[in-house]
């Protein structure tokens, strides 16, 4: 497979942005196995420290809509480093927060910076990998697994020591992170065009586009059900936590670089979401219903599901459309981080005042009503077969 040959040989500024692009994802589920020691130190409930997830995500999810307006303005390079620089400053200071209040506030900060890097960073990648661009965005999502099964680990082995470590660890890793995109990664040109503000709002008017981006926002709100709920039910050390979605993560990443590119050769890309949606709901229902031993099991089996997802969701956004991906990638992750910035609040509060199975049996009617969108609006995915068919070609001319 070509495009399979192309992914580990890739420029050094390639590897520099992918770096710093797994040290953004762990952001995402650093604070996982110290959530119950934040809620301890910080004296507040389960449903206040998910907010942690709720103000990044949104903050994540508005930016994204001016983070094209931004980097066709001053470049792609400039606009990594003004997120990595926004990343090192709110993480430092989300360390020395004295309540939860600030803390929110910081991580929101932190937002800001996190959409200018990763909307940027994918637009960076596939521009600057070899290999196409269905290699880039394997590599990219391979970041985002690895990132992602590395916080909680990271997370784990510092907030042990204290809660406030791991944001330090953090800012550090991201400076770092600064420092070779500003070494490696060459200026990148400005579009001849400039991308208007309202571009990813008026790119939604795609019904391809507009259908994966809706059926993410429910996926979206499954997947950090059980990211940011699960941490409270399982009642164990932040040891014991970050195991668990260390285990998790590798399932992510393994399944988005190894699972979903030769099952969406075999399936199609439609038939792998709604397969991937299918296996979610199952594992929703399999942790609302199980004992301790069950929920840790399937909730490490639900990083099958979400790593599938998490690659096809973004290739099909990037392809689905004639809109230029770095609008296509900023309207489609405005809404589907919508879906991250509600689940974590929303979930935790049902789990809080009506059961802990609650937020699950929601999560997978959520993975229902993906499909029944996927379903309802097929005819407006029709782009993705003709993508499907090319590679499947590529394929058989390299055999």
């Amino acid at each position: 497979m070509s495009s399979g040959g192309g992914i580990l040989r890739q420029p050094m500024s390639v590897w520099a942005t992918a770096f710093a692009a797994v040290v953004a994802f762990m952001g995402i589920g650093l604070v996982d196995p110290i959530l119950p020691s934040i809620a301890q130190g910080l004296h507040a409930g389960p449903s206040q420290v998910s907010l942690l997830f709720t103000s990044y995500f949104l903050v994540t999810a508005v930016a994204m809509l001016v983070t094209g307006w931004v980097s066709s303005r001053i470049g792609g390079k400039k606009t990594l480093m003004a997120g990595l620089a926004l990343v090192v400053v709110f993480a430092a200071l989300a360390g020395t927060s004295g309540s939860v209040g600030e803390l929110i506030g910081f991580r929101a900060g932190w937002g800001l910076g996190n959409a200018l890097f990763v909307a940027t960073a994918l637009a960076v990648i596939v521009g600057s990998a070899s290999g196409g661009a269905e290699a880039a965005i394997i590599l990219y999502e391979a970041a985002l697994g690895l990132g992602i099964s590395l916080g909680p680990l990271v997370g784990a082995l510092l907030g042990d020591w204290n809660w406030r470590a791991p944001f330090f660890g953090t800012a550090t890793l991201m400076a770092v992170g600064f420092v070779l995109i500003a070494t490696l990664l060459k200026d990148t040109p400005k579009p001849e065009v400039r991308t208007r503000l309202s571009a990813p709002i008026r790119a939604l008017a795609h019904g391809g586009l507009s259908t994966t981006a809706f059926t993410a926002l429910f996926y979206n709100f499954a997947f950090f059900t059980v990211l940011a709920f699960t941490p409270f039910i399982l009642h164990m050390s932040a040891y014991g936590i970050g195991a668990v979605f260390f285990g998790w993560g590798v399932c992510v990443a393994l399944a988005s670089v190894f699972g979903a590119p030769p099952l969406q050769r075999r399936l199609g890309s439609v038939n792998v979401l709604h397969l991937a949606l299918a296996l979610l709901a199952l594992c929703q229902i399999g942790i609302a219903l199980s004992g301790h031993a069950g929920i840790i099991v399937f909730t490490i089996l639900s990083g099958i599901p979400i790593g599938l997802n998490n690659t096809v969701f973004t290739e099909s956004a990037m392809e689905v459309s004639d809109a230029p991906r770095p609008v296509a990638s900023a309207g489609y992750n405005f809404v589907r981080w919508m879906g991250g910035a509600l689940a974590p609040f929303l979930a935790t509060k049902m789990g809080e005042e009506l059961g802990i199975a609650v937020p699950y049996v929601v999560g997978a009617t959520c993975c229902v009503v993906a499909m029944a969108i996927l379903y309802g609006r097929r005819h407006h995915l029709l782009a993705l077969r003709r993508v499907d068919t090319d590679h499947a070609l590529e394929d058989a001319v390299v055999a």
